[in-house]
């Protein structure tokens, strides 16, 4: 019965993955006093792709044609790790947070050799500055996570999920993957998903040659990695209630906060975004420091 829960878990966040970014976005519309898109925009988006056909450069190798299955596989078996709806029903211990890192890096990593793959001028420029960027974010995302586990005793996902108190560690922890989280998803003030200006596009850069079912794949890993993220957020740095109406309710108001923050501020430049990322991975490091010392 639990296999069948732990299914119905994982289908169910994959259904819900787009409705977070549609909400988000309907949000930011509503603080600017604008209609803006439906809130199943994303929905719509995703079946008016599958729908299309393809346009493929004559240059591109198996490597382009491979790289979105690859990113949303890892994004589905990240899913399948993550605790969401249900916590209790989480892998029975199997699970390990190090591990949901590692596939969306795997995802990200064959992303960038696609951006590469068919000699695009901006495709190259947008996989060079995606990997950038990560060579930053992974470090701090990484230390932050260490040092929620060090209060847990250990990486695994139902230890990291039973363990939450709030502490100055896990404050620190958690602002450190949230500002982790903005970046990851390409979101202000790191990337704008709104703009589609070639000189300040990083992760939009490596889709530019991508159409039809293949981009459709892509933008619903997107939306899965950033659901991923949010819900590892809400479970491991946000500790008070584990049933579904608090996890909802939380997921809900992080949403909330990412639109209001994107609407308060402005994207920053590419080189500034290295300062923000390295503050990011000393808040990390301060969490670390923070539970050394009791705190």
């Amino acid at each position: 019965m639990k296999i069948f829960l732990m299914l119905f878990q994982a289908l169910l966040g994959i259904a819900a993955a787009p409705f977070a970014g549609g909400l988000i976005k309907k949000l930011k519309n509503n603080i600017r006093m604008r209609k803006g898109a439906p809130l199943l925009q994303p929905y719509h988006n995703i079946i008016k792709l599958m729908r299309k056909n393809e346009t493929i450069s004559k240059d591109a190798s198996y490597i382009f044609t491979a790289a979105p299955y690859i990113h949303l596989t890892t994004a589905i078996a990240a899913v399948f790790l993550v605790p969401s709806f249900f916590p209790p029903l989480h892998v029975n211990g199997l699970g390990d947070v190090f591990v949901i890192i590692f596939l969306l890096a795997l995802g990200r990593f064959f992303m960038a050799l696609a951006g590469l793959d068919t000699g695009s001028t901006f495709g190259g420029m947008g996989s060079s500055r995606e990997m950038f960027l990560s060579s930053l974010a992974e470090p701090a995302m990484l230390v932050s996570v260490f040092a929620a586990s060090l209060a847990a005793g250990s990486t695994g996902i139902n230890a990291l999920v039973a363990a939450g108190t709030f502490k100055i560690s896990l404050i620190c922890s958690g602002l450190a993957f949230y500002l982790v989280l903005l970046a990851e998803t390409a979101r202000v003030p790191v990337d704008n998903q709104e703009t589609h200006l070639e000189l300040t596009m990083i992760h939009e850069a490596m889709l530019l040659e991508y159409s039809g079912k293949s981009l459709a794949l892509i933008e619903l890993a997107g939306y899965l990695k950033q659901f991923i993220l949010i819900s590892m957020l809400v479970y491991f740095f946000i500790p008070f209630g584990t049933g579904p109406v608090f996890y909802i309710a939380k997921f809900l108001a992080v949403c909330a906060g990412t639109a209001i923050l994107e609407v308060t501020i402005a994207k920053m430049r590419l080189f500034r975004a290295v300062d923000y990322l390295i503050f990011s991975f000393m808040i990390s490091l301060a969490a670390v420091a923070a539970f050394v010392m009791g705190v």
